[in-house]
């Protein structure tokens, strides 16, 4: 089972940009991010779209073309980055509804349904915990 990594490298393209705008604060390009993050730069659009719908970064055209926070580092948490690049809960059900004849078929969907809502909740509340500042901290202490 492969992993989502929307939420790990979207949370490094915030982590980057709030390095590079510490130096100062042009707006950077994808290709620049994707170095970073060792990805292609179309991944890191689609991401930096994302983001933007969500009001964490903003893009700039023109000369100076590329894209800067839309607000401070300390001010996006994990759950705005988590919520804007996910697309739905954790856990997902069965790709087919279940056989309802079967007494764990017919009742299996809403038991964990209230199971994964109540996780759902509790990651959203660690999430909301720390921000992007909080990362980009943690990083640097880890490189002195």
């Amino acid at each position: 089972m492969s992993s989502n990594s929307r939420l790990t490298i979207a949370t490094h393209i915030l982590a980057w940009m709030a390095l590079v705008e510490t130096g100062r604060a042009d707006p950077v390009t994808s290709e620049r991010i994707a170095r970073s993050v060792n990805t292609n730069p179309v991944v890191i659009r689609r991401l930096l779209g994302a983001l933007a719908r969500k009001g964490l970064v903003k893009s700039h055209r023109g000369a100076n073309a590329g894209w800067t926070l839309a607000t401070s580092a300390d001010a996006i948490t994990l759950s705005d980055i988590y919520r804007a690049v996910d697309d739905g809960s954790l856990f997902a059900m069965h790709a087919s509804p279940p056989n309802q004849a079967c007494p764990v078929g017919r009742g299996i969907q809403p038991v964990l349904t209230q199971v994964y809502d109540a996780l759902d909740a509790v990651l959203q509340k660690q999430l909301a915990e720390v921000t992007i500042k909080d990362i980009l901290d943690r990083i640097l202490a880890k490189d002195r």
